[in-house]
Formats: C-alpha cells, structure tokens, sequence
C-alpha cells in the first residue's frame, strides 16, 4: 500500500493499493486496519455508503457537528473531484481547501479525518463512490456549506460541454450557509 500525506492538510492521506492483474481480471486490497495504524491509531468504521451520481452532479459540502465522521472515499467507477474544508477553529490550515481527482483508474483512496467538511463532483459521465465512515449518519447536526461559497473561492472544474455549465445541486445543498456564517469545531 502506498500512503501519501495531503500537501496542504498533515493528516489527511490518499492511499493506493497495488492491483494485480492478469487475463482472469485483476485483484486488489481497498482496506486493511494496518493501514491505519500510524495516521488514525483507533480507526473503527462504523457505517459504508455508496453513492451515484451522473456527470456534473455536486454533492456538498457536508459534515456533522455532533458526531463528526471521518471517512475513507474510493471510487470504483468513474472520476470524481473530491473537496475536503478544514473546519477544526484550532487549526493552522483552518478554512482552507484542497481537491484530489478520485477514480476507478487511479484506484486512490482519501483519508478524511473527522473535522473537515466534504464534497464532491461528478466528471464523468457516471460515478459510483464507496466510503467508510468512523460514525453513523447524525441527521440532526448535519450541516452543508455552500459550494460555491465566494470565501472559500473551491476551484471545482465544472464540465462545460452540458447544456447547463453549473452543477445540479440538491435542493438541500442549495440552502447551504456560507463560510462564514457556518458552524465550526471547537478543537
């Protein structure tokens, strides 16, 4: 397994498992505890999702004020540009953001640590995205912010070949507060 430390966050990883292939197809590993044993020592997942999505589809930005999960997000179809927003008010990289390009093709996987918001878009024509989470859903302290937000200024490379240039967004997500009026953690 390959473990590669994010260039803005100290510990958020993109991991990578080698594939072995041969004419039959190929196999590979998507997780071990191990693997963890460094980055999140006491790492237990306690729920899986999986979400689809079509071309140009933007999910976010999302996380949960009571009960923050981390998540380890894999696709295995298609490509994604994933998001993730630093919300934890004592950190140094507070407010800031960076994307990673998740695939079925570059098989990365993305650690993300409890405390930051999470999002993402959809640029292929289809993904289908699997991710751990460290907690279960908490519908009562979820929150979004806006993807668009202008303070967070996220760079998200929007397909411009559709007919409409902007991303579908759930109605939810539409509602989302901006930066800052949003909800933060404390640590």
């Amino acid at each position: 397994m390959e473990l590669t430390r994010s260039s803005v966050f100290a510990d958020v990883y993109l991991l990578k498992t080698p594939k072995h292939s041969d004419e039959r197809g190929f196999f590979t590993e998507t997780f071990r505890v191990s693997w963890f044993d460094n980055i999140a020592p006491e790492l237990t997942f306690l729920q899986d999702n999986h979400s689809y999505s079509k071309q140009g589809v933007l999910r976010g930005l999302h996380y949960q004020l009571e009960r923050p999960q981390g998540k380890l997000v894999r696709v295995i179809r298609g490509k994604i540009f994933d998001v993730v927003v630093d919300l934890r008010k004592n950190s140094t990289t507070f407010g800031r953001w960076q994307g990673f390009e998740l695939s079925a093709e570059n098989r990365q996987q993305l650690w993300i640590p409890p405390g930051f918001a999470h999002g993402f878009y959809t640029v292929s024509a289809e993904a289908d995205c699997l991710y751990r989470c460290t907690d279960y859903y908490h519908a009562a302290s979820e929150r979004t912010i806006r993807w668009d937000d202008a303070d967070l200024s996220i760079n998200w490379p929007l397909v411009t070949d559709t007919n409409n240039a902007l991303p579908l967004v759930s109605a939810k997500d539409q509602q989302g507060a901006g930066f800052q009026q949003a909800d933060y953690f404390s640590w």
